[in-house]
């Protein structure tokens, strides 16, 4: 009965915009009146650009931090006299950061807002992340040999953890709830594409500057970060959810530009928020009702699909893989990253085109050729056939496998989650798919060597049946919401699955 409720409550909060339901459960594009049209599929405004930079800058220093420990590694450890396992330690304690952000971040987000205090607040904790790590001091024992140094580099490390998993929920949720429908999905794309490709441009710079350079370089995009979050709007859509309604309305008339007619869209955004905290409460047991199982599980599935397809086994180890197939590294570093940047452009423009389950499932088929091209040269290595070609087979596959990553893997299960939970439960369901994201990024960066000693060729094998497994996962559970309201997603879905 409080479903059959919902569902009428939220198709009636979208007869402005004449919302049509399809059976499938993604619904055809918003068609009616010409002024809702216009409001909810905007163009681009100064604004609207600048709150995506600020946003992206959030996203390139937590690219940076992952990239970072690889090529800091031989000049930290001989500075500091750090010992490998109190380096294991400076490079895994970012994953327990990460988790105790994602933990929060949804909630924190809910409460204190998108970008007034969330994004703040990551930024302080990415400034103190690097700045800890820069004055870190040389390694020294006491008389008592106890250590003397490796506690700030590990403070830093932990802090920008924690700034990072705030980020992997505050960057898209906050870019989702900005934009136009039809510029959702590129918007949020090309920022969330800003990890794996600032992953990369660490490993270049790190190659050819000192690792106190190279932090203070990961520092700067926290001041673009910093100086921006003074010219941004918060989200209409969480200041509407608090019952800030004048504030609500200069937001979205900012992001829209001064000369649009918002009524329409405002008027639909009141309206579906006021319907959802009316019947429901957020708090985290809410997930677990049978009304949103189809939701957390396709918000779970895909962050097991972008973490299990080995991403951190290329991004942590590449140095690693690239010595075991011959193949030098700085040559390597190069090779792989230049395509990654029109991957990541032609990636914006097709989500829009073609989807975001199309695309994603395109991606996810590249992965899993990537995989398999690099276990096959190992596979062939191992059986002593034609080992000339290992380097070019290893840096053909990690070139496939991160251009595909970059293409949707990287960005659109991001969106994805970003789009398809009501704003009710929102901050909950976010914390809960962080949380997951870290924990099987941790996983796979934990068994990587493991597996690697088992089996090189068998490793990326089984990466790539995981990727292989994600192409099903997206064509028979992922909704398809290109072109679609935040509150249309919220209806059609919930008709669907009455």
């Amino acid at each position: 009965m409080e479903d059959e409720e919902l569902t009428k409550s939220l198709l009636v909060a979208q007869q402005p915009g004449n919302i049509r339901i399809i059976s499938n459960g993604v619904g055809s594009n918003d068609t009616g009146a010409s002024a809702s049209a216009s409001a909810s599929a905007s163009g681009v405004t100064v604004v609207l650009l600048l709150s995506a930079f600020v946003t992206a800058c959030s996203a390139f220093t937590g690219g940076f931090v992952v990239g970072y420990s690889a090529p800091a590694e031989s000049g930290i450890i001989a500075d500091l006299g750090l010992s490998t396992a109190e380096y294991s330690v400076f490079g895994s304690i970012m994953t327990i950061g990460g988790m105790i952000g994602a933990v929060i971040s949804g909630k924190l987000a809910d409460i204190i807002g998108r970008k007034n205090q969330t994004m703040w607040i990551l930024d302080m904790f990415y400034i103190m992340g690097w700045l800890a790590i820069y004055f870190a001091k040389a390694h020294s024992r006491t008389g008592t040999g106890e250590p003397n140094g490796a506690w700030l580099l590990d403070l830093g490390r932990l802090s920008l953890g924690f700034g990072f998993g705030l980020t992997c929920y505050a960057a898209p949720i906050y870019l989702s709830e900005i934009t136009p429908k039809n510029l959702r999905g590129g918007f949020t794309s090309v920022t969330m594409a800003m990890i794996p490709f600032s992953l990369t441009v660490a490993y270049l710079i790190g190659s050819v500057v000192n690792w106190r350079a190279l932090a203070l370089i990961g520092a700067i995009p926290c001041l673009f970060l910093l100086f921006g979050l003074f010219f941004i709007p918060e989200s209409p859509r969480w200041l509407a959810k608090i019952g800030r309604e004048k504030e609500f309305e200069a937001a979205l008339q900012c992001l829209r530009g001064k000369n649009v007619n918002t009524s329409e869209e405002a008027a639909d955004i009141k309206n579906y928020t006021e319907n959802i905290q009316q019947i429901s409460e957020d708090k985290i047991l809410h997930l677990f009702q049978q009304k949103y199982a189809y939701q957390l599980i396709v918000g779970i599935g895909l962050m097991v699909l972008q973490q299990f397809g080995g991403l951190n086994g290329f991004a942590f180890y590449m140095d690693e893989i690239f010595e075991l197939a011959g193949v030098p590294s700085i040559i390597g570093f190069i090779v792989v990253s230049i395509p990654e940047i029109p991957a990541i452009a032609l990636g914006s423009i097709l989500i829009e085109k073609f989807g975001r389950r199309t695309l994603l499932m395109i991606s996810a088929t590249g992965e899993c050729l990537g995989c398999v091209l690099t276990g096959l040269s190992f596979l062939l290595q191992s059986l002593n056939w034609w080992t000339e070609a290992t380097p070019t087979l290893v840096l053909s596959g990690i070139l496939v496998f991160k251009v595909s990553y970059s293409l949707g893997v990287g960005a659109i299960p991001w969106i994805i989650i970003s789009e398809i939970f009501p704003i009710n439960v929102k901050g909950s369901a976010g914390s809960i798919c962080n949380l997951v994201n870290w924990f099987c990024s941790w996983l796979v960066s934990y068994t990587f060597n493991f597996l690697v000693e088992w089996s090189s060729a068998g490793t990326f094998f089984l990466y790539a049946s995981m990727s292989g497994l994600g192409v099903l996962f997206s064509a028979t559970l992922v909704p398809e919401t290109r072109r679609r309201t935040l509150e249309g997603i919220q209806a059609s879905l919930i008709h669907t699955l009455q």
